[in-house]
């Protein structure tokens, strides 16, 4: 006959092996989900790098460049500072601004970040539409508080800014005619390092979907093999340590904006444009 201290050591026992038996089964779920997961994201990095040298630069058209960050890296520290105090513009526009801009004349940029200043020489003869709007918009302080929300660091290296609301999809309201297509520059299709260029939506099909350019640019800050689509309206003149600096922090996912996000927190704290 089975003593009470028998049956409740058994019981005990048998308590036990089911927590085990619940714990392995526990384990062998989460280890089918990391293996899910991680197909997933391989597909999907396969995918995003065939995908984008056809489809647009540009947070309107985010599928071009939706791949994650390499798992490999290790994001150093953030390097930049706290943003200004301030918040990001929401204003817009029915209509491309006024030509105020003298083509002839040389046109400066600085682009004051947390992370440090990048200075910029535009190009108002090649890209005239392009820059009145960049110079317009400066004045305006509609860059100012605005985060640089995309950051490239796979076979593309840029780093995109001029949206206000972070989200690649922002913009004045209006839309830019592309220009200095055929820059000797951007020919071989390549986007040297140093190019500022217009980010727009074409699709690389329909020209219905050309002449999209608006607030969003970019900074390619290493050679990146891109069709010439793009409105190259600048270069970077100062600031390609700034722009190396925010490359040695890595990148992000960000489902937000179906792409890449840098580690490091840019912001544009403010943007003025001059004569020089």
């Amino acid at each position: 006959m089975v003593s009470k201290d028998q049956r409740r050591r058994q019981l005990a026992r048998e308590k036990f092996a089911r927590r085990q038996q619940r714990r392995t089964a526990d384990r062998q779920k989460a280890r089918r989900r990391t293996v899910i997961i991680a197909s997933a994201l391989a597909v999907a990095l396969a995918a995003g790098v065939a995908a984008f040298s056809s489809a647009a630069l540009m947070g309107n058209d985010r599928a071009g460049d939706d791949r994650a960050a390499d798992p490999s890296r290790t994001a150093a520290p953030d390097p930049c500072r706290t943003p200004a105090k301030g918040a990001p513009s929401t204003a817009k526009w029915k209509k491309e601004p006024a030509m105020s801009i003298d083509t002839g004349a040389s046109y400066t940029a600085a682009l004051h970040t947390t992370c440090g200043q990048i200075e910029l020489k535009l190009d108002a003869a090649r890209a005239p539409h392009t820059v009145n709007s960049f110079a317009f918009l400066s004045g305006k302080h509609f860059f100012d508080h605005s985060r640089c929300h995309r950051f490239l660091d796979q076979r593309i290296y840029v780093l995109q800014c001029g949206d206000p609301t972070g989200t690649g999809t922002g913009g004045p309201g209006y839309t830019l005619p592309d220009e200095n297509l055929k820059d000797p520059k951007i020919k071989g299709g390549v986007y040297p390092a140093g190019t500022v260029a217009m980010a727009n939506s074409y699709d690389g099909k329909h020209d219905n979907t050309r002449n999209s350019g608006g607030s969003q640019f970019f900074l390619v800050y290493k050679d990146s093999p891109l069709p010439a689509n793009y409105t190259p309206f600048g270069t970077v003149t100062g600031g390609m340590d700034v722009l190396k600096k925010i490359a040695a922090a890595g990148s992000r996912p960000d489902p937000q904006i179906g792409s890449t996000a840098p580690n490091a927190t840019v912001v544009i704290d403010r943007a003025t444009v001059g004569m020089s």
